[in-house]
């Protein structure tokens, strides 16, 4: 009995900790995608950059819960003295997703401007 006690303290927090890295970078790799998609999508001809901010909010909410799609902005940029468009997601991710402590980072995507 006390071998399985001793076993016991040493897995559980490492079985959470594994459980903890996987959810932060299946967040981290949903939302740089959304981020990507939204801004490719502002880039299109005739768009505004909220269109592609409102596709990024759409896509984070569909995949993940609506709480991570809230800090989406997209600005106007010049890249190489070419227009784009810049989307960034701010988020915060709770320790197993129940609250605590958390872990916060910024994802951002890229897309040049469709040009007529």
């Amino acid at each position: 009995m006390v071998d399985f006690v001793l076993v016991l303290v040493i897995l559980v927090p490492m079985f959470l900790g594994v459980l903890q890295v996987a959810l932060v970078l299946f967040v981290r790799n949903t939302v740089a995608s959304a981020a990507s998609e939204g801004a490719r999508y502002a880039a299109t001809l005739d768009r505004d950059p909220a269109y592609g901010a409102a596709r990024t909010r759409t896509q984070i909410s569909g995949a993940l819960a609506g709480r991570y799609a809230q800090g989406v902005s997209a600005p106007e940029i010049t890249v190489a003295g070419a227009p784009a468009v810049e989307v960034t997601v701010h988020v915060v991710v709770p320790a197993l997703g129940l609250g605590g402590p958390s872990v916060s980072f910024d994802v951002t995507g890229h897309a040049v401007e469709e040009q007529p």
